[in-house]
C-alpha cells in the first residue's frame, strides 16, 4: 500500500481512524486522531479510506479527483502571472495542513516539488497544474511547523498561445511561523480560507507621471 502524509486511514484491529502525519520509517507511520493525539502504528495495520476528505461539491458530483478544484478562466485575456503556494487546514482535523499549488495564470505548469531535511531529499509531487486551477501537493502536521522540511518548487510555463517563453519558476525556501502570522484570506480556486505565499513576482506597474518627469 502506497501511504503518504495527509492520507485518511482506519486501524485494522482497533476502532480508530485519523490522518497520517508522520512517516517514522519504512514500516511505521504516525496517525493523528480527531483528539489531536498522534499514534505510532505499523503501516500494515491500517487501511486507506477513500473519499473522507472530499469537499461538498465533490460529493455532489461524485468526482473524487483533483479536477474538482479546477475553475475555468472566465476572461479571454491571457493572464501571465499569479502562482501561489496555498495552505489550508483539513476541515475534519485542523491539526493537519494541506499545501496546494494555485495557478491563477493562463499557463499550464509542469511542476516538480521536492522536500529537503538534514541533507536528505524526497520527491513529493510531479505533474501538471492547469490554468486557473489548484492541486494538492503535500500535507503536514500544523503543530510541527518548526520541523517542516525546506520546500523546493520548480515549474515550467507552457502555453499554445503565441507568447514569449518565460523563465522557469524556482522557489527554495522554508515555511516559517511568520508566514502564517497574517489573517487567513479566501482562496477562490479552493473555495476556502487559508494562507497564500506568492511564488512568482508580480509585473511592475508603470507610473506614467514619474516616467514623464524622468524625461523632463
Amino acid at each position: 500500500m502506497n501511504l503518504k502524509l495527509g492520507d485518511f486511514v482506519r486501524f485494522v484491529d482497533e476502532n480508530l481512524e485519523g490522518h497520517i502525519t508522520r512517516i517514522i520509517d519504512k514500516d511505521t507511520i504516525g496517525v493523528t486522531d480527531s483528539n489531536d493525539f498522534e499514534i505510532p502504528v505499523l503501516a500494515s495495520k491500517v487501511t486507506l479510506v477513500h473519499g473522507e476528505m472530499n469537499r461538498a461539491d465533490d460529493n455532489e458530483t461524485g468526482n473524487n479527483s483533483d479536477a474538482s478544484l479546477i475553475q475555468p478562466l472566465t476572461s479571454k485575456e491571457f493572464i501571465g502571472e499569479g502562482i501561489f503556494l496555498a495552505l489550508i487546514t483539513d476541515p475534519q482535523n485542523h491539526a493537519i495542513a494541506h499545501f496546494h499549488l494555485v495557478n491563477e495564470s493562463s499557463y499550464q505548469l509542469l511542476l516538480s516539488f521536492t522536500t529537503e531535511k538534514n541533507g536528505d531529499f524526497k520527491g513529493e509531487f510531479a505533474g501538471t497544474v492547469g490554468p486557473g486551477s489548484a492541486k494538492k501537493i503535500y500535507s503536514a502536521k500544523l503543530g510541527d511547523i518548526h520541523a517542516w522540511p525546506k520546500f523546493r518548487i520548480e515549474a515550467l510555463y507552457h502555453t499554445i498561445q503565441s507568447m514569449e517563453p518565460k523563465e522557469p519558476l524556482v522557489y527554495h525556501q522554508s515555511i516559517k511561523g511568520k508566514d502564517l502570522s497574517v489573517a487567513k484570506q479566501t482562496i477562490p480556486l479552493l473555495k476556502e480560507k487559508g494562507w497564500q505565499i506568492r511564488l512568482d513576482s508580480p509585473a511592475a506597474l508603470i507610473d506614467l507621471e514619474k516616467l514623464k518627469q524622468s524625461f523632463q
